[in-house]
This record gives C-alpha cells, structure tokens and sequence, in this order.
C-alpha cells in the first residue's frame, strides 16, 4: 500500500521559493503568472499498517514529523 502526503504553506505564510520560481517564469516569457506557491509530495510506502488504520497513522506521521503544522498544511492520499 501507499500514501502520497501533499505538503503546501498555508495561505499567508511567505513563500520566496515560489516568489523566485515566478520571478524565473517571466524571465523566460512566461508573463501570465501572477503567483506560484510551492509545496513538497512525500510518497510512503507503507508494510505492516492495515488499510484501515493507514490514512490515520500517516496523519500522525505528519502532525509529529512530515509537516511543520504551524505554517503548513498537509493532504493524505492512500492510493
């Protein structure tokens, strides 16, 4: 089984690394861009987890380690 975490800033939090990527865009010729927000995608490969207690266990996986939870949000997919 897998689960894919989506970790993005929450709104409001400053984020220079999109800021940058935006910045490069346009440098490029890419002018309709008028924000990016950057965010990771961690992939787990879960063994030994039943299905049903999975999306839960990743959930505490990111409130204690994966996501910094005072400035970001997170999403569990268990795919």
């Amino acid at each position: 089984m897998h689960a894919r975490v989506h970790i993005t800033l929450k709104p409001g939090v400053l984020d220079p690394q999109g800021e940058a990527v935006r910045h490069a865009l346009g440098a490029i010729g890419f002018n309709g861009v008028n924000g990016v927000r950057q965010g990771k995608v961690i992939d787990l490969d879960l063994h030994g987890i039943e299905p049903a207690k999975a999306e839960e266990e990743v959930r505490q996986m990111c409130e204690k380690l994966l996501a910094n939870t005072v400035i970001e949000n997170y999403t569990v997919e268990i795919l």
